[in-house]
């Protein structure tokens, strides 16, 4: 087989394997990576770049790698945006966590954000109590957006910074 041919199928099995770990493990924490983040990053991409490029060392073989993997990944983007199918096998739909003040304990649990941490959160948005959260979603990229009353009754839309991982429900 020809080595290009055989870097680009590498290159699109390791994209395909690690879609599919994202999906069922969480999605990265990119905003705030932690220690354990940053070592888990450098491992996976130290243990997937044999598999891509193989016995290829050369120059030409890694740039095709690259290329390949951009190009998965812009073809993959276009599919999500044109076929809904694909983009709920890749991400989540979004999740209320506060509906009109109220709490969705099964919510939290399924998406494992504890109680604290979500009070966290609203406090964080300069949001007193959740009697005052009209909603709270947490987002397909792991950020919570948070939409308050005031006690004008105005409307105020923040959208949080720290990411949740998101998890695989079945």
């Amino acid at each position: 087989m020809d080595p290009l041919i055989d870097v680009t199928l590498r290159s699109l099995a390791v994209y395909a394997f690690m879609l599919v770990c994202l999906r069922l493990f969480g999605k990265n924490q990119l905003s705030q990576l932690n220690a354990g983040d940053v070592i888990l990053l450098l491992l996976i991409s130290n243990a997937v770049q044999n598999a891509m490029v193989g016995e290829n060392t050369s120059l030409q073989g890694g740039l095709t790698a690259a290329l390949v993997l951009f190009a998965a990944n812009f073809v993959l983007k276009r599919l999500m945006f044109r076929n809904k199918k694909i983009r709920d096998l890749v991400e989540e739909e979004p999740c209320v966590l506060i509906k009109d003040g109220k709490t969705d304990l099964r919510a939290l649990h399924q998406e494992e954000i504890t109680p604290e941490e979500l009070l966290e959160v609203i406090r964080e948005h300069g949001v007193e109590r959740v009697d005052d959260v009209k909603l709270a979603v947490l987002e397909v990229d792991g950020n919570i957006s948070i939409i308050s009353l005031d006690h004008n009754q105005q409307i105020h839309y923040t959208h949080h910074k720290k990411r949740f991982k998101r998890k695989f429900r079945n």
